[in-house]
């Protein structure tokens, strides 16, 4: 494995611009999640390490040593698309052992033989070596595309939303494997997603990337309890953010506009009396281990988390009071 950093990579498409002065660093050995929406730039960073793409200004480094002039092939990457990217008339053996017959790798049999039965065991489809990949499902397809890279033994592996065309299971359970697979191999992973709980539950660290900018790095905790504005502040969390007048409640800092509750970050209290500001309740969703109120307070909706077994039904009227609440100013930028 290898650390990889990019150095004030820009990419333009025409007149539109992909990534903008991107400036990473992926220390070995991590899982670092890129996050953002259709168009912020995600696909097009990790195009550009694998040398898809060719920046138009900037660096990019593998293991210390500029790879501008380098092809993919010599880049030595591993890159898992969103589509399983399979041979149809190939056994899972054969597409698994399919990188390794490269010319440039002259991988000896006895080592194809030993790796594809290594990945196949870490994948959990040792059974499936010998099925056609069309006799496989969803989830087992996805499993050999991530398996084509893992036998390679690159030095990052960049993976473009591969977990996005499953069902929430299958992610789920892909997500685990993911984790461990990385544990297992020390590998160094570059994920992008715009799935919020992919970044929460498997980086070591996320970047978000905002309309081709990199906006903040950190780890998952960081980038939740201290965002650097409010655009990161709604990128994570689930259900999101309440992004509210800062003088909706008292003790707003001097320079405050708005004020970030986190759902969890709001304490009710039951009835009209008692401290905080009145809200009424709108409607109630009951997840077993959770239960949501939607709340407006004077004309502001808002979503705070209760006692899964509370009795709260919709016209009741509740008093609310803010906790470890998030503080912006009239740019958006988050106050210390």
């Amino acid at each position: 494995m290898a650390d990889v950093s990019l150095d004030g990579v820009t990419k333009r498409f025409g007149k539109d611009i992909g990534v903008s002065d991107v400036r990473l660093d992926i220390p070995d050995g991590s899982f670092v999640v890129l996050l953002g929406p259709t168009g912020a730039g995600k696909t097009t960073t990790l195009r550009l390490i694998a040398g898809l793409e060719r920046p138009d200004a900037g660096d990019i480094r593998i293991d210390g040593r500029s790879v501008i002039g380098e092809t993919p092939a010599q880049r030595d990457v591993a890159m898992v698309f969103q589509q399983y990217s399979l041979y149809p008339h190939l056994s899972v053996r054969e597409n698994l052992s399919f990188p390794l017959r490269s010319p440039i790798l002259r991988t000896p049999e006895a080592e194809i033989a030993r790796k594809v039965a290594e990945v196949a065991e870490v994948l959990h489809i040792s059974h499936k070596l010998d099925n056609k990949s069309t006799a496989l499902s969803g989830g087992e397809m996805q499993r050999v595309s991530i398996g084509r890279a893992l036998v390679r033994d690159p030095a990052i592996y960049l993976m473009d939303e591969p977990l996005s065309s499953l069902d929430a299971k299958l992610r789920g359970d892909l997500r685990v494997e993911l984790k461990r697979i990385h544990a297992d191999l020390g590998a160094t992973l570059l994920y992008v997603t715009h799935d919020q709980v992919e970044a929460m539950t498997m980086a070591s660290h996320v970047g978000v990337l905002d309309s081709g900018r990199l906006v903040q790095v950190g780890t998952p905790r960081e980038i939740y309890e201290t965002p650097l504005n409010t655009y990161v502040a709604s990128r994570l969390g689930l259900p999101r953010i309440n992004l509210l007048p800062a003088d909706l409640f008292p003790g707003a800092p001097t320079g405050a506009r708005t004020i970030g509750l986190r759902p969890e970050h709001m304490i009710q209290t039951p009835g009209p009396d008692g401290d905080g500001q009145d809200a009424s309740v709108t409607r109630v969703e009951h997840l077993g281990d959770q239960t949501r109120l939607h709340l407006v307070c004077g004309r502001h909706d808002m979503i705070t988390l209760t006692d899964p077994h509370t009795n709260l039904v919709r016209g009741d009227a509740v008093r609310l009071q803010p906790r470890a609440p998030l503080y912006f100013d009239d740019r958006g930028m988050r106050i210390p």
